[in-house]
């Protein structure tokens, strides 16, 4: 039976980044798939000198454009608020495009206001599943914290049955640390791996593990769409979406071949490889 998956993110590329595998497949399954995005990314970092005359906000809306039809979306939603920075206090920039809520920031906007704005697609949409993120907001980042919010109040007003807190099981993370490090490849200075210890969620949280290798084309597709977001204007900043994109396939699938979700009150001692699995009609 199909179903309506509606996936809410923070900024243009955080969907190419953390679900695109599990959108894809569902379209690909013939489901009806639907991205929504808070901001346009305007206080993203990029090379500014390649827009031509463009905007960053406007040049990644476009980007999302471009990785939403190569993960087969039905239909791209943006809220229009402004991109808030790594710290949530960036006012100054526009919100691009003519955007309704102007130089309102995500983390500024009233909860009610953005959560009945993505409650009316969802009601529109019929929406089956919402992703949101998890309550770390993955790495902390105020707008994915914001997207957790509002994406949990704007369920509870549509009546969405299913909801979904994308995720990276934590445990994974570690071991991919090891691996690089096993494998000869310098950590950057400035991190710190004890920041992993906060970072997305644990194993043994983890409700769906969704296996995606069957779309990693898709993909990657939609990660190279953003394509801003592998540039910068600073010529010694490496970005980490060049440095996956210049992946080998088999390490490319090794990393980014399975998704993960958290359902409040679904147990994560069987998870589930479905993401309409709590819909209990199957696919």
């Amino acid at each position: 039976m199909p179903h309506t998956l509606v996936s809410f993110h923070a900024h243009p590329d955080d969907e190419a980044l953390l679900c695109a595998g599990t959108l894809a497949r569902a379209a690909a399954e013939g489901h009806r798939v639907v991205l929504v995005v808070a901001t346009s990314g305007e206080a993203g970092e990029a090379d500014t000198d390649a827009l031509d005359g463009e905007t960053l906000g406007e040049r990644r809306r476009a980007e999302t454009m471009a990785s939403a039809e190569a993960l087969g979306i039905a239909r791209v939603e943006f809220l229009g608020y402004a991109d808030s920075g790594l710290d949530g206090t960036d006012t100054a920039r526009d919100a691009s495009g003519g955007a309704p809520m102007g130089t309102t920031t995500f983390v500024a906007a009233p909860l009610e206001e953005a959560a009945a704005r993505l409650a009316d697609i969802l009601t529109d949409e019929g929406a089956d599943v919402l992703t949101t993120y998890d309550a770390n907001g993955g790495y902390g980042h105020p707008d994915h914290v914001r997207v957790h919010e509002v994406g949990a109040r704007a369920a509870a007003l549509a009546g969405t049955p299913v909801v979904l807190e994308s995720t990276v099981n934590r445990d994974v993370l570690y071991l991919g640390l090891q691996l690089v490090r096993s494998m000869g490849f310098e950590i950057p200075p400035e991190f710190d791996p004890a920041e992993l210890d906060t970072w997305f969620s644990p194993g043994d949280a983890v409700t769906h593990t969704v296996d995606v290798s069957a779309h990693l084309a898709a993909k990657r597709a939609s990660m190279a769409a953003h394509a801003t977001q592998a540039t910068s204007d600073s010529a010694s900043s490496v970005r980490t979406l060049a440095r996956i994109l210049e992946l080998p396939d088999d390490l490319f699938s090794l990393a980014f071949g399975t998704e993960w979700f958290i359902e409040l009150g679904r147990s994560a001692s069987d998870p589930a490889d479905d993401v309409f699995a709590s819909l209990g009609d199957g696919v």
